[in-house]
């Protein structure tokens, strides 16, 4: 009873535990000759949704084999790395293509926070508003109680022009 008990948990453990086939590996291929100089391929001209991914040198057993460039469909928010051979430990290895991310996009229109200037005007790099400035003459009071928002000395409520960008 106790061997068929024991039989029985290792059958269940062996159906749930996960085959080494679906392990991932990452496996390094060193070659010993450096790749040739890269050639000099016409790019085509743009195309909307797709990026082009430049031709490369690949390794196929024996030799380096030249692999033609091609337009990959462009993923939002993501900047494509094209595969990049590097010395290492005495040999030559290839980090194979990837899709990299540009980084923080609050606003989800494409164009990464680090690239858009969010307090120099209306509207960001992309053309898109933002909401403006909060502090107009900067002076660390928010517009919206600032009794004086261009700095000139005249209250709001007097001024004519309270928004006058040329009186700072």
């Amino acid at each position: 009873m106790k061997r068929t008990a024991f039989a029985a948990l290792l059958a269940i453990g062996a159906a749930f535990a996960a085959p080494a086939s679906f392990a991932a590996s990452n496996v390094n291929v060193f070659i010993g000759a450096a790749p040739p100089p890269p050639l000099v391929e016409r790019i085509p001209a743009p195309r909307v949704g797709y990026e082009w991914a430049p031709g490369h040198w690949e390794w196929n057993g024996r030799r380096h084999q030249w692999a033609t460039g091609y337009w990959v469909s462009a993923r939002p928010g993501y900047a494509y790395q094209a595969p990049v051979w590097y010395q290492n430990n005495g040999g030559w290895v290839m980090r194979p293509a990837a899709w990299t991310p540009h980084g923080r996009d609050r606003d989800r229109d494409g164009v990464p926070d680090r690239f858009e200037r969010r307090w120099d005007g209306p509207r960001d790099h992309d053309g898109r508003p933002h909401g403006g400035r909060r502090d107009e003459d900067r002076d660390g009071v928010p517009n919206r109680y600032d009794r004086d928002r261009d700095g000139d000395g005249v209250p709001n409520r007097y001024d004519d022009r309270p928004d006058n960008p040329r009186r700072r």
